[in-house]
């Protein structure tokens, strides 16, 4: 695990190439949310150090367990949320990155109706990656919408080496038809990782979610 002057230096390049991928946009509007999945709480700590004050976790249970050792953190859920665990991530999360089906929608909403959330997007079109499907994104946006604060939309890239280019154009496609159909800004385009985080930020991204490049291997 690195310490907090390596999680220093590799935010600080990290922020260098996304000052140069933003072009004419304020750098300091892509919001950097420090992925700790599989990371000891003291990788935590050490982000929070770093000035990363948002971290992201892909499970609920490791979540949570960081929590009740890591005060002072924006948490966000960006791995799949199974509704069996709707009852254990309502009120912990800042943000749920990952709703994607209009029955997961319902069932956070009957738990907290003011759960912040992103609608997940499979842009990709991977089998092996979550999300709606983009053709039906803007219709369960609008629903989402209508159950929760839905702040905007999440998406991956496809596995490397293809161009994840025209997956995050396209995210940001559904998104800007999200806002004409509900007639109002979504203001979150989540999308961009290690391997790809510049491309996103090229393309629009205001939210880069990343984890190997700040942190190293697991």
């Amino acid at each position: 695990m690195p310490g907090g002057d390596q999680v220093t230096a590799r935010l600080e390049a990290v922020r260098r190439r996304i000052e140069r991928a933003a072009g004419d946009r304020d750098p300091g509007s892509v919001a950097i949310v420090a992925v700790t999945k599989g990371q000891p709480a003291a990788a935590c700590t050490a982000a929070l150090a770093a000035g990363l004050s948002l971290l992201g976790e892909n499970r609920v249970q490791e979540a949570l367990a960081k929590m009740d050792q890591v005060p002072g953190a924006e948490w966000h859920l960006v791995g799949h949320l199974q509704t069996n665990k709707v009852r254990q991530a309502v009120f912990r999360f800042a943000l749920i990155q990952s709703v994607d089906s209009l029955p997961l929608a319902q069932a956070v909403h009957a738990r907290n109706d003011r759960q912040p959330v992103l609608l997940e997007v499979n842009v990709a079109r991977e089998a092996a990656k979550h999300g709606v499907s983009p053709e039906a994104a803007v219709d369960l946006a609008v629903q989402v919408a209508a159950l929760l604060p839905l702040r905007g939309l999440m998406g991956m890239g496809p596995q490397p080496p293809a161009d994840p280019r025209p997956a995050f154009r396209e995210l940001r496609r559904l998104r800007d038809a999200a806002e004409q159909a509900m007639g109002r800004p979504l203001p979150v385009l989540s999308m961009g990782m290690s391997d790809d985080f510049e491309t996103a930020v090229e393309e629009g991204s205001s939210m880069v979610r990343l984890g190997r490049i700040l942190f190293g291997q697991r």
